[in-house]
């Protein structure tokens, strides 16, 4: 079987793992909402790849609720750190009853070894999930306007790391909406959540910041 992490268990409020480097505390935080004029999902590092390829699942177009969910790192009782574990697009409030991996393209998941996974590249520490209609908008975008939206000077207040949400076509309100990607730059992959009749429940992007179950 491919690599699936334990998102029952990251996508938990209060969910607590433990390491040398200390206690990692989740916390889920709304983080506005995703529009999808064409119901199509791409999960990028839209400051360098606003070209990827959408997931192979479509969902119906509409306005869709994001959530961060954010490690909190402790020691000794007190915060030093707060990280971006996972981004989810919420589509269907429904439990889940199992996961899938986001394939792109031509990807073929019965080509992945037992640790393997599909993913996306992050090289500018952001990540999004995201409609082609507004990373098209990107795309045309020169250097300066993109620092001046997603690169400010004073990286934005608040509990979700690198939360910046800018609607880049008028016409539809297409946004994109990013997030700190929990350590950096890596290769994260997304997977898709299913309700027990088979409607998809979430996208949910794992940022591999916490470490195995304590």
């Amino acid at each position: 079987m491919p690599y699936t992490p334990d998102l029952a268990r990251l996508l938990t409020p209060g969910a607590r793992y433990t390491d040398e480097h200390g206690t990692y505390v989740v916390e889920a935080h709304p983080a506005g909402e995703i529009v999808l004029p064409t119901g199509q999902v791409v999960g990028c590092d839209p400051l360098v790849c606003p070209d990827a390829e959408p997931f192979t699942v479509t969902v119906p177009p509409g306005r869709y609720p994001a959530h961060a969910w954010v490690a909190a790192v402790l020691r000794e009782d007190a915060e030093v750190d707060r990280r971006v574990a996972a981004l989810q697009l919420v589509i269907h409030d429904a439990p889940v009853v199992r996961w899938e991996p986001a394939i792109a393209g031509d990807q073929d998941v019965a080509a992945l070894g037992p640790d393997d996974y599909f993913g996306y590249g992050v090289d500018a520490g952001t990540g999004t999930l995201a409609d082609p209609t507004a990373l098209s908008v990107l795309e045309n975008w020169d250097y300066d306007r993109v620092e001046e939206v997603f690169i400010p000077s004073r990286p934005p207040a608040g509990p979700v790391p690198g939360l910046i949400d800018a609607v880049l076509d008028e016409a539809s309100g297409a946004n994109v909406l990013t997030v700190s990607s929990g350590w950096g730059d890596g290769h994260y992959g997304t997977w898709i959540g299913r309700a027990a009749d088979g409607r998809v429940t979430s996208f949910v992007t794992d940022f591999m910041v916490v470490p195995g179950p304590a």
